[in-house]
């Protein structure tokens, strides 16, 4: 009887909390906001370069990124790299000061120095108490200017990028890239992710001062200052320190015309206990309309972690831990690919669930629910991203790489909640073809040949 009694009031307590539930409903998400772009002010120099000034947040910090239009985008097919180690060798020091030196003083403002590369960019960038401003921008000035190009340092800075590829080359996941975009651009420098050893020997002082004399100068600059500094010192810092130099060539990105074929490769990985799969095909860029469509379309099928393929072949079947899905934003030239490493034995299995959920959607809309929350998620990742000073400076070079105007950062919120089910259905007929894909799977050929062959039912490349 005490079980029984102990046992009915359980019961009565959960009904209790059943209802309360029914009754208690979350209460509904407030409208979205869009992104706002905080006012900011531009100054360009006789000699072509261009300041921009955004005032921004109450940290007394001020981030300066002097970005500059050339990267990867502008190597020659025998200079892969050649532009990492351009920014390698400008760490080393300029003619009148040391790399330590440059390193203590930056550290003396709060900061420290970063020189990085992009593909369609170069950057000398630095986080600084306000203060402080307008002497770091003439020290990263120094460093841009008037480098050392140390020929004793070469050799080191040679091995290290020799390492660097070696270890990169090792995992499947580089060498599946490489051939991936290889495919996809055979004529251009996306398709040209790593070099070989022999052409990083092959590498001179010389060499590197021809490609930045041929690709530095003022017209391709522009120094981004945000947060908070001193107007009026940080815009005398920049006309003192850079407002002199070169004006250089006007950039000039080489537009990209991508290879759309049904291509499958497997890059023979034996006794590979998984299969790393690359599959994709050239699709619109973010000067097209329909750009923000299709991102919208790439969350919902595999580029959140609550898409549909990573629903599929993650959580219902487990033939993989991280797959995801990518729109990357080329020049003039966009790439839709899915990633995954899946287990050996179920590698032909994982690329029939992918191909399913494209033909799927491509075919049946989502319900509004799966949207909506697709695109509350998106766009507020997508404010949050861009609420600090070194994320506003990030969306401005987009915008200055790509051509766009202001109003693809205003107002794309607007613009992602303007996408319809239906607009997504049609973005994966028009753009997420798996007949016109390419396909590459590094793994154990002998136990994933057959596979591959039996799910896309064509020949392999050799």
């Amino acid at each position: 009887m005490k079980n029984i009694a102990i046992y009915l009031i359980a019961f009565l307590f959960s009904l209790s909390l059943v209802n309360a539930q029914e009754k208690e409903q979350p209460p509904k998400g407030g409208e979205p906001k869009n992104f706002t772009l905080p006012k900011k002010e531009v100054v360009t120099y006789d000699n072509g370069l261009t300041l921009v000034m955004v005032p921004y947040g109450s940290i007394p910090k001020a981030n300066i990124r002097i970005s500059i239009k050339t990267g990867n985008i502008d190597e020659q097919e025998d200079q892969v790299w050649l532009s990492d180690l351009l920014a390698d060798l400008l760490e080393e020091g300029s003619t009148t000061k040391t790399a330590k030196e440059i390193a203590d003083e930056m550290a003396g403002m709060g900061g420290n120095l970063n020189i990085g590369v992009g593909v369609h960019t170069s950057r000398i960038s630095s986080s600084v108490l306000y203060e402080f401003a307008p002497d770091a921008i003439a020290l990263m000035a120094e460093v841009l200017k008037s480098p050392k190009w140390p020929a004793e340092e070469l050799e080191r800075l040679k091995n290290d990028m020799k390492r660097n590829l070696a270890v990169n080359l090792s995992t499947p996941q580089s060498q599946a890239n490489r051939d991936f975009f290889a495919e996809l651009y055979p004529d251009h420098p996306y398709g040209r992710v790593f070099p070989t050893e022999a052409q990083i020997d092959s590498y001179t002082v010389e060499a590197i001062q021809k490609f930045y004399d041929e690709n530095f100068g003022a017209l391709r600059t522009t120094v981004y200052v945000a947060g908070n500094f001193d107007r009026e010192a940080v815009t005398k810092s920049v006309e003192g320190a850079l407002g002199d130099w070169r004006k250089g060539k006007e950039a000039n990105y080489v537009i990209a015309q991508p290879v759309t074929a049904n291509q499958v490769k497997i890059i023979d990985r034996p006794g590979a206990p998984q299969s790393t799969i690359y599959y994709g095909l050239p699709v619109a860029d973010p000067s097209d309309p329909d750009y923000i469509a299709l991102d919208v379309t790439n969350s919902i099928l595999g580029g959140s972690f609550a898409s549909r393929i990573t629903s599929n072949i993650r959580e219902d079947k487990g033939y993989t831990y991280s797959p995801y899905s990518s729109l990357q934003a080329n020049y003039k030239s966009g790439v839709w690919y899915q990633v995954a490493d899946v287990t050996t034995e179920h590698t032909g299995a994982s690329l029939t669930e992918i191909k399913k959920e494209i033909e799927k959607l491509q075919t049946e809309p989502p319900s509004q629910e799966e949207l909506d929350g697709i695109i509350n998620y998106e766009s507020g990742i997508y404010v949050l991203q861009n609420s600090t000073p070194n994320g506003i400076i990030g969306q401005l070079i987009f915008l200055d790489t790509h051509d766009l105007d202001e109003s693809f950062l205003t107002n794309k919120v607007k613009n992602m909640h303007a996408v319809t089910p239906e607009k997504v259905r049609e973005m994966t007929k028009k753009y997420i073809k798996p007949e016109n894909m390419t396909l590459i799977v590094v793994g154990d050929k002998e136990k994933i040949e057959n596979q591959i062959q039996q799910t896309m039912q064509q020949p392999l490349k050799q």
